[in-house]
């Protein structure tokens, strides 16, 4: 199945939750969803958390490294 045909039947599936109940119930399934998605990827190993935090904290690997001295202007 490629990526377009999933979307289409993932699409298809919330509408018809979104029906058969209400919206609030439909985001809760997608909510779900989304956190069995990443449990299952961190799992598999396709998704490093160290490094997704890293990148939402703009922070580098090596914690314990100096912070970077920063240039100062001069005031003439």
């Amino acid at each position: 199945m490629n990526d377009r045909r999933l979307a289409a039947a993932l699409g298809f599936a919330f509408v018809a939750a979104w029906i058969a109940f209400n919206f609030g119930y439909a985001l809760l399934c997608l909510l779900g969803a989304a956190i069995f998605w990443a449990v299952a990827s961190v799992l598999d190993g396709n998704l490093d958390l160290g490094d997704l935090q890293a990148r939402l904290t703009n922070r580098d690997d090596n914690p314990t490294a100096a912070p970077q001295p920063r240039d100062r202007a001069r005031v003439q």
